[in-house]
């Protein structure tokens, strides 16, 4: 069987043979993979003119319910996923990782875009910019995605997880997808992309997949398009100083292979919870997977009092991993990808060897549960121990990309971050301590070293994903040797995909390009209360200005009583005149509660509920006497998606002005209403 690629709206298969791919556990030959003969010129430009211009059409929402509707297919079809995973050596919980975890990415960002981007084609960042004395010129920040491709290079440890972290926030962005997927597990990539085609979840050329080389791929990259990747430092350096790729700054993300590291605090005894946790990690991270994790703990950084300590646990906790085919009950670890990879494990242990004493493992004499290593590509857990971590370096530049870690001591805690930063940027690093003085002073001098760090300890071990556990919402990358780049993190991961640009201009024609009420801009009223409206009916900018309302002493007693506040500012005349205000003023909450009753409209209309207030400011103080007055402006509107049966809603965002006699705004603020949409 030969695997196919999905390019220009077809799946195609390579013209001539190509790389043999094997079950890791059986030697079983799967497919071959090859891209020769495909376009790739003609794939980028497809993407670009055939999938861009139909992706921008559609909202951030309308992208946002896409992915969750692909979401919900692939979960459906999980267990041929969990079937083809076995073969790259994979145990039942490492594919759950691999496939539920990264369908788990695309249902966080579909809610993550519902509920913090506009259901607009272009997003609104930051607030205005005031560029002159009288406001006729402002700034403003906008999103828009680019019209590119963005190409998505991934490793071979997660087929399924390392392309759904980058597909979803760039479909969500609006930028079509060229997926190329490490060859050795490219196999399970190829099922899990049929099923997103077969669902014409996305509009076509929104989604395509090269399955093996990607040939000239990046000569034919333009300057709108992205290029992430995920793999080795050494392949990553070689793709981010391609010619074309500096010649047309193209942005390039990279998330490279780390030598991320474990400390184990000095204040923790081997009694503490603190230190089993520590063993208990440690372990797990060097058999998730095989040890095949970008993120798995290499270097394990260890008070040198409890190095014989930790050394026995670990021992004692790995030789329980039973090695073997996944599928046998009672193995807990299966075997690296391919041949190929153990026996480049195997060089970088003989290499680390030379510096390093092997505790365990290292060699090829272990036992298999149901399978044999005749043809398999198991390697077993591997612990080495650096006793000169300053001196002899080779643990700090060699990684073998599979079950090995190396213990190494320190004397004082600027010897376990000056350990710590010898990895020269990691992606992630963990501290095992439950001492807060200890966990700042080795986090904030460790942090800029690293993309994330997690502190474990007993309070929150329970609910703890783990040191080896990206997330949507958090960042995925590090510095220096781990690529210099950033993945998820929320929003952060599909403002990636979008161009940031600057306006500046009047507020009006901001209001027209952006969607959104600035102050300043002309205003539109009729005879109509806004509240008597629906959700259509509504027009940004469009103004209420109510009637006037002069604040009395018996107001500020009445609300005082009712809110139980009784601050001497409000009540205490000789204080009050000795205070910042000069005078006694009127609570603050009522000038806002006052407001309400001045704007709303009493009677039964398409206004259902008010559900929220941002951004409030208290600009100038109301004394008894002075009277105010209300500016509500139609800001912003939402249009929600409807849920079957209920009745179809938006969100409308009134920015409100309160000001006095003077015409001095004194509070200003957004409320948040749920309004209906009229019945189609």
């Amino acid at each position: 069987m030969r695997l196919q690629s999905y390019v220009e709206g077809e799946w195609r298969t390579g013209e001539s043979d190509g790389v043999t791919l094997s079950d890791a556990v059986t030697g079983e030959n799967i497919c071959e993979v090859s891209s020769a003969g495909l376009d790739f010129a003609g794939i980028a430009r497809y993407g670009r003119e055939v999938g861009s211009p139909a992706l921008r059409k559609l909202t951030f929402h309308d992208r946002a319910l896409a992915l969750k509707a692909m979401a919900k297919h692939l979960i459906s079809k999980k267990e041929e996923f969990y079937t083809l995973s076995a073969r790259t050596g994979a145990s039942r919980s490492d594919g759950w990782i691999d496939i539920e975890g990264g369908i788990g990415t695309v249902f966080s960002f579909a809610s993550l875009v519902t509920r913090e981007f506009p259901n607009d084609v272009v997003m609104v960042e930051g607030d205005i910019e005031r560029l002159s004395a009288n406001g006729s010129f402002v700034g403003r920040h906008i999103l828009s995605p680019k019209p590119g491709v963005a190409v998505h290079i991934n490793a071979y440890n997660f087929p399924c997880w390392g392309m759904l972290e980058k597909i979803a926030p760039s479909l969500a962005a609006g930028m079509p997808v060229i997926i190329k997927p490490a060859t050795p597990g490219s196999y399970l990539a190829e099922a899990m992309v049929r099923e997103m085609i077969a669902g014409e979840f996305f509009p076509e050329g929104a989604i395509q997949l090269i399955c093996g080389s990607a040939g000239d791929l990046l000569d034919h990259l333009e300057e709108q398009d992205v290029v992430t990747f995920t793999g080795s430092a050494s392949t990553g350096h070689k793709l981010r100083s391609h010619p074309n790729i500096v010649a047309k700054s193209i942005p390039f993300t990279m998330e490279a292979d780390s030598l991320n590291c474990a400390i184990l605090g000095k204040s923790v005894g081997e009694d503490d919870e603190e230190f089993t946790l520590f063993i208990k990690e440690v372990a797990k991270e060097m058999t998730t997977k095989a040890g095949q994790k970008c993120t798995a703990i290499r270097r394990v950084i260890v008070p040198a009092e409890k190095m014989q300590a930790v050394e026995v646990a670990l021992q004692q906790r790995l030789s329980k991993a039973v090695l073997g085919d996944p599928s046998v009950d009672g193995v807990r670890m299966g075997p690296l990808i391919g041949r190929d990879q153990a026996v480049d494990v195997q060089s970088k242990v003989d290499q680390l060897a030379t510096e390093c004493d092997v505790v365990m493992g290292g060699t090829d004499d272990f036992s298999i549960k149901g399978a044999d290593n005749s043809s398999g590509a198991f390697y077993p857990p591997t612990l080495l121990r650096c006793d000169d971590p300053f001196n002899k370096t080779l643990v700090h530049g060699v990684e073998a990309f599979g079950p090995v870690s190396t213990i190494m001591p320190y004397d004082s805690l600027e010897d376990a971050i000056n350990i710590a930063q010898l990895g020269k940027g990691s992606l992630v690093g963990s501290l095992y301590t439950f001492d807060d003085v200890e966990a700042r002073q080795i986090i904030l001098a460790a942090a800029p070293y690293h993309g994330r760090m997690l502190i474990l300890n007993r309070d929150c071990a329970g609910e703890s994903t783990g040191h080896g556990s990206p997330l949507a919402n958090l960042i995925h990358g590090g510095p220096g040797r781990a690529g210099g780049g950033e993945e998820l993190g929320g929003a952060r991961a599909v403002k990636h995909y979008m161009q940031r640009t600057a306006l500046q201009g009047s507020p009006t024609t901001l209001m027209a390009i952006t969607g959104e009420y600035y102050p300043g801009a002309r205003v539109y009223s009729d005879d109509i209360h806004p509240f008597k409206k629906y959700f259509e009916d509504l027009t940004i900018g469009e103004t209420l200005i109510t009637h006037r309302r002069t604040v009395t002493e018996a107001d500020i007693v009445n609300f005082g009583c009712i809110s139980g506040d009784h601050f001497y500012a409000h009540f205490d005349e000789i204080a009050a005149k000795d205070s910042f205000f000069g005078k006694r003023v009127a609570h603050g909450y009522f000038i806002i509660s006052a407001a309400a009753g001045m704007f709303v409209e009493p009677s039964p209309g398409p206004v259902i509920a008010n559900y929220g207030l941002e951004n409030l400011r208290f600009i100038e103080p109301v004394a008894p006497g002075d009277t105010i007055r209300v500016k509500l402006s139609v800001k912003r509107k939402v249009k929600k998606a409807p849920r079957p049966g209920e009745q179809a809603t938006g969100v409308v965002v009134w920015a409100i002005e309160v000001s006095n006699q003077h015409e001095e705004a004194v509070a200003v603020y957004d409320i948040l209403t749920l309004v209906a949409q009229r019945d189609a």
